[in-house]
């Protein structure tokens, strides 16, 4: 029946975002052909153009995904009433009302059916959820931030290490003498600035169950798991790291102004992205890079 061949509303509504997505490449592709190589002012209002325009078009599918979603629902329930009066009616138009066995192989075919409708379903919200998901809006803030300072996400691995994995590869970026230090050395000066300067930091840590200030032995405890194993880092280890680097730290966020750690050093600084919902493990550092030029991508 013809009933077979329809498309449901996801599939409609994901098919014309292709397109749309397939259309506006065009577009961009069309504007990278108009501007010179050599023009640097019209390609760095080219890029931000084309970033204006992704993240519109992104907007626009997001609530068409909610409007759909929303709607779901109701729809798959009034499919399934009408296909199941399309077959009562057939019936009884025929007037076959008896009641005949279904085979093993119908069985298994109508369960692999049923399945395979489900995953599709399943699919479909995991899609709409992760358009409408913080995380996904989250992404997108960030890249609209970076995008104005010529920069773009470079991601570093989720591994309780990924602060330091982020300071080590902005650090291999400056190429800079002396100030190649790899993950563990960072880890290491880190501690070791720690435990030479109890006073700076031992007033803003407290013991989870009691609430009262670190004793010695236990800020000495979290001075060696800095050092010796996989545990996240945050802003009492990033001050850390700018008297250690003497270098400037700004961590830039979604929702929140861009953080500065140690503006007493005149650098360029260290920056970082701190995303809040990229990883179900919680808070997450991802390094930066500059923004690639859309101009010069064709071809490269």
């Amino acid at each position: 029946m013809d009933e077979d061949k329809a498309e449901a509303p996801e599939e409609l509504l994901a098919k014309q975002q292709r397109k749309e997505k397939k259309d506006l490449q065009a577009r961009i592709q069309s504007m990278k052909n108009a501007v010179p190589k050599n023009d640097k002012k019209r390609r760095k209002q080219l890029t931000e153009d084309i970033a204006k325009l992704e993240a519109e078009l992104n907007k626009k599918h997001e609530e068409e995904l909610e409007q759909l979603k929303s709607s779901s629902e109701k729809e798959v329930e009034e499919v399934i009433n009408g296909v199941d009066s399309i077959h009562v009616v057939d019936e009884q138009e025929k007037g076959e009302f008896r009641q005949s066995r279904v085979t093993k192989a119908q069985k298994r075919r109508d369960k692999k059916a049923a399945q395979e409708k489900e995953r599709e379903s399943r699919i479909a919200d995991a899609e709409v959820e992760n358009l409408l998901g913080v995380r996904h809006q989250e992404g997108l803030k960030l890249g609209q931030k970076l995008a104005q300072q010529q920069l773009q996400i470079k991601e570093i691995s989720s591994d309780g290490h990924c602060m330091y994995r982020a300071i080590e590869d902005q650090l291999a970026q400056r190429a800079v003498s002396g100030l190649n230090l790899s993950l563990k050395e960072l880890r290491s000066r880190t501690a070791e600035h720690m435990r030479g300067h109890a006073d700076d930091f031992i007033p803003f840590l407290t013991n989870p169950s009691t609430g009262d200030m670190y004793t010695t032995d236990e800020f000495e405890k979290y001075c060696n798991d800095v050092e010796h194993t996989a545990a996240w880092g945050g802003q009492l280890e990033l001050r850390a790291l700018t008297k250690v680097l003497q270098l400037p730290i700004e961590v830039i966020q979604a929702d929140s102004s861009t953080v500065k750690i140690g503006e007493e050093y005149d650098s360029n600084p260290i920056t970082l992205v701190y995303m809040r919902h990229a990883y179900g493990l919680g808070e997450h550092y991802n390094s930066v890079e500059r923004l690639k030029d859309p101009a010069n991508e064709e071809g490269s």
